[in-house]
């Protein structure tokens, strides 16, 4: 049976009505009204991030507006002033300037967005250019005097006399990864057991402990140096040995300065881990160490491998710590545990207070060879701490029902 619909013409009527009072659209081809339809296009706001070409003519007409100003009343009405004190009024003036140009044109939020992020960019560049300036220097003057021989040969034969490429600093190079790799071996489980401690246990004694972090995190390198010096070196070390002056007692020191980098950043990196990565592990019937050590110590791998980078940051460089310890040696010495030994710090600090240019050059060349030395152990540190869990995904699967063969019945 078919539906029959009937035409009311008072229903019709009662609709444009409606549209009309509804505010409805005259269609101006045929003059019939219709509803409104609300637009299928979001509004799109502008964020402050975005930026125009009137903003950026905004931004260098203040600064050029502040430059010429300050010129005008520093150099003209007065009676001058350095060029610091004219960049630093320069600059405050711009940020006045285009704070309220920037507060005219698009409000107050915009412009303090836009004030703050010229703040936070000019305090980047004011830390990163003496930091590219001075690393570009380092590499100039080192590259002078570097050779392969630099790798091969200690100071064996070298005196004032002798020109800048003659020698090397093989026994520094070695002597600088035996005592930072000891240290690494005496601090790395101490530091990982002191963040599992802080962050796994329910222990009364956290909060002594972690102020004791705290406070070893602030204390000079020289301190460790001195106190393994006095403990050991002074009371055990008169016939030399294992507790005179050696890579061994180096070592020791280069740990104390370690320990807390290393503690402080497993710690928060532990802290990271989901609870519910835990709880699942303690439901199914696992230890509490076994969780941190199956579940905790995984998950958490990438962040720890920063931890052992940043203690090597912390030790690679001290060169206090090992005047009292490893004394420095101008000879090849792969013994950490008998005599004294060199290594990068203190090669580069001996030679640069030395009169003579060449061994000024050869202290730089050593400080090449550190920085290269650094940043090769920190990609491997990286590379041993990735994340090798993640894998590609699978293809999607596709469940379209297969097609039914003809003569078949569905």
């Amino acid at each position: 049976m078919t539906a029959t619909h009937h035409h009311d013409p008072t229903t019709d009527a009662a609709t444009d009505a409606t549209a009309g009072t509804t505010g409805g659209d005259i269609d101006l081809r045929d003059g019939s009204a219709g509803p409104r339809r609300p637009s299928t296009r979001p509004s799109r706001a502008r964020r402050p991030i975005e930026t125009t070409l009137e903003d950026r003519w905004t931004l260098l007409g203040s600064a050029v507006s502040a430059a010429c100003l300050n010129w005008l009343i520093l150099y003209r009405f007065t009676t001058g002033a350095s060029l610091f004190g004219f960049l630093l009024c320069t600059y405050v003036t711009f940020l006045v300037l285009y704070a309220v140009v920037t507060t005219d044109r698009l409000g107050r939020l915009v412009a303090t967005d836009r004030v703050m992020t010229i703040i936070v960019v000019t305090a980047a560049v004011v830390v990163f250019v003496p930091l590219v300036l001075l690393i570009g220097y380092i590499l100039n003057e080192g590259r002078k005097a570097l050779r392969f021989d630099f790798f091969v040969n200690d100071q064996t034969g070298v005196d004032p006399t002798k020109a800048a490429t003659s020698g090397g600093g093989a026994h520094a190079i070695i002597g600088t990864l035996e005592q930072v790799g000891l240290a690494l071996v005496w601090s790395l489980p101490l530091a990982l057991a002191a963040a599992v401690f802080l962050n796994e246990s329910r222990s009364k004694w956290r909060r002594p402990v972690r102020i004791f972090v705290d406070a070893m995190s602030g204390l000079p390198s020289i301190i460790a140096g001195l106190f393994i010096y006095a403990a050991l070196i002074l009371n055990f070390g008169e016939s030399g040995g294992l507790f005179g002056f050696n890579g061994f007692m180096a070592s020791l020191a280069l740990a104390i300065t370690m320990l807390p980098t290393i503690t402080r950043t497993c710690e928060v990196v532990l802290r990271l881990v989901p609870d519910g990565l835990r709880e699942a592990s303690l439901a199914l019937g696992a230890s509490r160490a076994r969780t941190v050590w199956s579940v905790v110590f995984p998950t958490a791998k990438s962040g720890m491998s920063t931890a052992v980078v940043l203690g090597i940051a912390r030790a690679v460089g001290e060169t206090a710590p090992l005047l009292f310890t490893a004394f420095g040696y101008d000879y090849m010495n792969a013994n950490p545990f008998s005599g004294p030994q060199d290594s990068l710090p203190l090669f580069v600090y001996k030679n640069i207070r030395k009169p003579d240019l060449a061994s000024i050059s050869r202290g730089f060349t050593g400080a090449m060879v550190l920085m290269v030395l650094v940043l090769v152990l920190f990609v491997i540190a990286r590379v041993i701490g990735r994340d090798r869990s993640k894998r590609t995904a699978a293809p999607r699967r596709s469940w379209r029902r297969a097609p039914t063969p003809a003569g078949d019945t569905p």
